[in-house]
């Protein structure tokens, strides 16, 4: 295929109707066009307009809301795959397990991320709360975050607890039998709770389809809708909080300063 021809091609792909759905600007070769790659970016918009200096040190925040962020798409990731081979079943599910670890391909790697994922989500979250508390970022005006967080916490932990009782093993049917004992001496409402989680007197088939619906439907969903919204406050509330006495040796940082100004604001 000639110059032409492939020039002809592409002009014909770039000025198709299903190419102008997705973009909706041309090459940025021209102020407009660059201006325009910027403002509909969506990475752009998770950042506020200025942020602190010393919000952008490594060991600042050391990334643990990111890090939750990252492990919580890769347990989604694999808790999907997971799904193909698993039944939620007492007379299958340890089989499946088994054989899972066993006969299919990358099965024990798909299931040990899948297991080391979770529990390191739980340490990024427990710490990432810390940092924030010690930090003082739960201040006014982020109160309404800082309990969509404590919210985020509660639903990990407990999300981390539906899924020990999935292999349908020893260690797990004990460690649930403890745990919704347990749960049953909290006041009020302990015995209705119990009630919800097992469907039951013990530990049985109802038990695991109501831990296998809550682990891969109302926990995930929960999870994915707050996170959204926590990571919208953080934006709106002008990034990562940082003490003000601080802010003098900290100076913010603009847009300005990283994105070069477009010509047209440079002429005038």
């Amino acid at each position: 295929m000639d110059r032409s021809r492939r020039e002809t091609l592409t002009r014909r792909i770039t000025e198709g109707r299903v190419w102008r759905s997705f973009f909706r600007h041309g090459w940025p070769d021209n102020p407009l066009d660059r201006s325009l790659v910027m403002t509909t970016n969506l990475f752009f918009h998770l950042h506020p307009v200025k942020v602190s200096r010393k919000s952008l040190r490594a060991t600042y925040s050391f990334g643990l809301g990111i890090l939750s962020v990252i492990l919580f798409g890769i347990l989604t990731l694999t808790g999907v795959l997971l799904m193909f081979y698993y039944v939620p079943s007492i007379e299958r599910a340890y089989v499946d397990i088994v054989e899972l670890q066993t006969l299919v391909p990358f099965g024990q790697l798909m299931r040990n991320m899948h297991r080391w994922a979770a529990h390191l989500m739980v340490v990024t979250v427990v710490l990432h709360m810390a940092r924030v508390f010690y930090t003082g970022a739960y201040k006014p005006p982020r109160e309404f975050n800082w309990v969509v967080g404590v919210v985020l916490l509660l639903l990990t932990l407990f999300a981390s607890f539906t899924g020990y009782l999935l292999p349908w093993d020893q260690l797990a049917y004990w460690a649930i039998t403890v745990g919704t004992n347990i749960a049953s001496y909290a006041p009020v409402v302990g015995t209705e709770m119990k009630s919800i989680l097992l469907g039951g007197p013990e530990v049985g088939q109802e038990a695991l389809t109501r831990f296998y619906a809550l682990h891969i439907m109302a926990l995930p969903v929960g999870l994915t809708l707050l996170i959204s919204l926590h990571l919208w406050r953080v934006r709106k509330d002008g990034g990562l909080a940082v003490n003000e006495r601080g802010e003098e040796s900290s100076p913010t940082i603009r847009r300005e300063e990283v994105i070069p100004p477009l010509e047209s604001d440079s002429a005038t």
